[in-house]
């Protein structure tokens, strides 16, 4: 076969014309005879430049395939005798690519094979699509990796840039963006919680300090904003009215999120130090009588947070001296004793009153506060088990498990004291 004649126009399947037959046979055994040229061959395939070189080829070529890569050869095939500058334009779907990619690289096909990475670099990719590319793309080597560029690890200075500005966004540092604000900034908390998702990267990125500051500062933007609209509630001549309701809520929302994700930033005594210094300013304004049978999904979201927090506090993932551990009890008790059995009795009235603290909250809160009391000097015990009892609401939350902690232990110290006083005075006397 003469591989060195001048190249003549020629197409896929001209039997006129052709010098070479290629025969392609299935895993079944189903033959297909395709006319083809030895000059388009050679010029865009290594892999029949080699083949065809060889004096005992002869003029037909046998290629084996299964039947489901059988009409990606075809493909192939035809794709060998278009221009290159209209490759490109020949791929219509991601499928058809990714199924020519492999042939390309097999038959050392170059201008297929790049123009099959250009399309799968560039076009979008179907969830579907992006697993199977991933799982395939990573089977073909080298060759063919810049077709994943798009999901390879950043380097840490940007993981850092992105997380930084998902935070001021999602706290509205620098103020919020209509009118789309609210959606954005809920679309950036959902990527900032999803990033914090335990990522090998993430200690690295949490444990920067200029992260570490934005997401402080968002905690103080976002303790002010919600701050400032309570203070201003009560100013508001209907305060049934929904809007004004829609923005503490969302206001509160977001504290809520922050108090969910800075956990995973060993940043949740800041959280806790802060719903502390505000705690006083907000009962003050929730129990106001003008809200006495208003706003109950605040007050119970109110709970909810203040439940994270006592829970932080009272099993010591967050260390504080006792007077504020005290001072936090003595701030929340008192309300949370109030608000539960109104609440139930709410509930009970039938009015299909949705606003209740369910089974698992009044547990986690009940089991937080007998900790976190029991973990105070006992005089501070005594002050807080001594109020209790005098109250009317004893129930809720029950600390009868404090309570026999606090007399077993105030017997043993009375007994240890005693016995070490005797051991003194037995000293004296043998001296």
């Amino acid at each position: 076969m003469d591989l060195t004649a001048v190249a003549k126009p020629c197409s896929f399947g001209d039997k006129g014309t052709s010098d070479v037959v290629l025969r392609l046979r299935n895993c079944e055994g189903r033959p297909e005879w395709f006319y083809s040229h030895s000059s388009v061959l050679v010029s865009k395939s290594g892999f029949f430049a080699d083949r065809l070189s060889n004096p005992g080829s002869g003029s037909c070529t046998e290629i084996h395939c299964s039947d489901s890569t059988y009409d990606h050869h075809v493909n192939l095939l035809r794709l060998l005798y278009l221009p290159t500058d209209s490759l490109l334009d020949s791929l219509d779907s991601v499928q058809s690519a990714l199924g020519v990619l492999p042939l390309a690289i097999a038959f050392r096909c170059e201008d297929v094979t790049n123009c099959c990475i250009q399309y799968l670099e560039a076009v979008p990719w179907e969830d579907k699509e992006e697993e199977q590319i991933v799982k395939e793309v990573s089977e073909l080597g080298p060759v063919a990796m810049p077709i994943l560029a798009r999901i390879q690890p950043v380097d840490l200075s940007a993981t850092k840039n992105v997380f930084i500005s998902a935070v001021r966004f999602a706290t509205s540092i620098g103020g919020s963006c209509p009118p789309f604000g609210d959606e954005l900034k809920t679309s950036a908390q959902e990527q900032v919680e999803f990033m914090l998702g335990g990522d090998e990267d993430t200690p690295l990125v949490t444990a920067d300090d200029e992260v570490k500051s934005v997401v402080k500062s968002g905690l103080s933007q976002v303790c002010s904003l919600f701050g400032n609209e309570l203070s201003s509630f009560l100013l508001v001549p209907d305060i049934t009215a929904e809007t004004a309701e829609t923005r503490i809520l969302q206001c509160l929302s977001d504290v809520e999120w922050m108090c969910n994700i800075l956990p995973k930033m060993d940043l949740m005594k800041d959280f806790v130090c802060s719903w502390g210094e505000m705690s006083r300013k907000i009962l003050e304004i929730v129990e106001d009588k003008k809200l006495d049978n208003a706003m109950w999904v605040l007050k119970v979201k109110l709970i909810e947070v203040t439940g994270k927090v006592l829970e932080a506090v009272g099993y010591g993932n967050v260390i504080l001296p006792a007077p504020c551990r005290v001072q936090l009890l003595k701030t929340w008790l008192p309300y949370i004793r109030k608000i539960k059995p109104l609440l139930d009795a709410k509930a009970d009235e039938g009015t299909d009153f949705p606003y209740k603290m369910d089974e698992d909250l009044c547990q986690s809160i009940e089991g937080a506060i007998v900790s976190l009391v029991l973990a105070l000097p006992s005089n501070d015990q005594a002050d807080i088990l001594s109020d209790w009892m005098k109250t009317e609401q004893l129930k809720y939350p029950d600390l009868s498990e404090a309570f026999e902690v606090w007399c077993y232990r105030t017997k043993s110290a009375k007994r240890r004291l005693m016995e070490g006083l005797d051991r003194v005075g037995n000293t004296t006397i043998s001296l």
